[in-house]
């Protein structure tokens, strides 16, 4: 029983840092990546649509992602939806396909995209401390229904600490590599 609530526990704390993973994705480092543009939307006939949806996206050197359209009438609205996004860009286009380039980040931005990097690993603390809040929840419910005693109750708890411990461990030294990648001109 107890075997399970820690199984349950890593799963939960494996989709966190998984979570976190994709978060970094969309900070940007020293070359463009296009996953930059992961959160933006564009209206495809009424409907919003992610970006990748409605036209191919590619990073065509370590400062230019180059975006064409499926439909040429896209164009305008892909224009208008990386404007909206804010992503320290504006898009040009030249009629057959909109380019977007970066100019190099500066020192300032380096260390706002920290911040955010910071940010991003407190979020995932919380979903893993929230995590074992659940599971001591479990723990205690089993001894209260006296399936474990409260020594293994005891011990159950101090196991899921544990296990909270190691992936704070591991967010930390997530978002520090993180820190070093953004910092590193």
């Amino acid at each position: 029983m107890l075997n399970e609530i820690y199984s349950a526990q890593k799963e939960s704390c494996e989709k966190a840092i998984a979570a976190l993973k994709r978060d970094f994705t969309t900070l940007r480092t020293g070359k463009v990546n296009i996953n930059i543009l992961d959160n933006v939307t564009v209206d495809y006939y009424g409907s919003m649509t992610a970006l990748n949806q409605v036209a191919t996206v590619l990073a065509s050197d370590a400062s230019t992602i180059t975006i064409t359209p499926w439909e040429k009438s896209m164009i305008k609205a892909i224009s208008s939806a990386i404007q909206a996004a804010n992503i320290g860009v504006n898009p040009n286009s030249d009629g057959e396909c909109v380019k977007l380039f970066f100019p190099p980040m500066t020192i300032e931005q380096r260390q706002e995209n920290v911040k955010r990097s910071k940010a991003m690993g407190e979020k995932a603390k919380v979903a893993v401390r929230n995590i074992r809040k659940d599971a001591n929840d479990d723990v205690k419910k089993l001894e209260k229904d006296k399936a474990v005693s409260e020594d293994e109750s005891k011990k159950g708890q101090e196991e899921v600490q544990k296990i909270t411990d190691a992936y704070n461990a591991k967010i930390d030294t997530l978002v520090k590599d993180k820190e070093a990648e953004l910092l590193k001109v």
